[in-house]
């Protein structure tokens, strides 16, 4: 009697391969690992602007994406605004999931772990009576953030954890969200 062994192909749309081997060759040059990346925002009118995402530095060189994309953002009309595009803040919410989502196909990718779905759900509290200036001892920014997957995958619910929390762990987006960065401000 043979016992064959059965080999799952696992398929998320990731390239692990391509990712290893960047981590390789960048760890062995160091200098390739410093990116810049870049958006220029532009005013439209009103608490409307238009920001544009095309280039960036790294590998030693300029580079630039496949297209420039851009993003709207604006406020409701409950703060008397047009709502031509999602809030900053609203940005801000997205970019973090779409980190975090982008880090869960990978690590699930890596780990041999098909995902079916991947859904993810993020509110922040805030209180508008810092932005406004009725309360100068009320944070400008969020409050509390919460976060919730729901995945269906080929995985114990362990094993999602698991996944979510690696995720967590590399997610450039939380590390800006959950600790300070250095930012400065200018006028040309």
């Amino acid at each position: 009697m043979s016992v064959q062994s059965e080999t799952k192909t696992v398929d998320n749309g990731v390239n692990v391969e391509a990712l290893l081997g960047a981590r390789e060759a960048l760890s062995e040059m160091p200098v390739a690992a410093e990116f810049t990346w870049r958006a220029s925002c532009e005013w439209m009118g009103g608490a409307h602007s238009r920001s544009t995402v095309e280039g960036f530095f790294g590998l030693g060189e300029e580079k630039k994406h496949t297209k420039a994309f851009t993003f709207d953002a604006d406020h409701p009309r409950e703060f008397a605004a047009t709502d031509a595009g999602a809030t900053p803040l609203e940005m801000v919410l997205s970019a973090l999931a779409s980190c975090l989502t982008a880090g869960i196909a990978s690590v699930a990718q890596n780990r041999g772990i098909q995902l079916r779905s991947v859904k993810a759900t993020v509110e922040g509290d805030m209180n508008m009576y810092g932005v406004l200036g009725i309360d100068p001892d009320v944070r400008n920014g969020f409050s509390a953030i919460r976060i919730n997957f729901d995945i269906d995958a080929d995985a114990t619910k362990e094993e999602i954890a698991a996944v979510v929390a690696q995720s967590q762990r590399r997610s450039a987006v939380f590390d800006i969200i959950t600790n300070p960065t250095n930012v400065r401000v200018s006028v040309a």
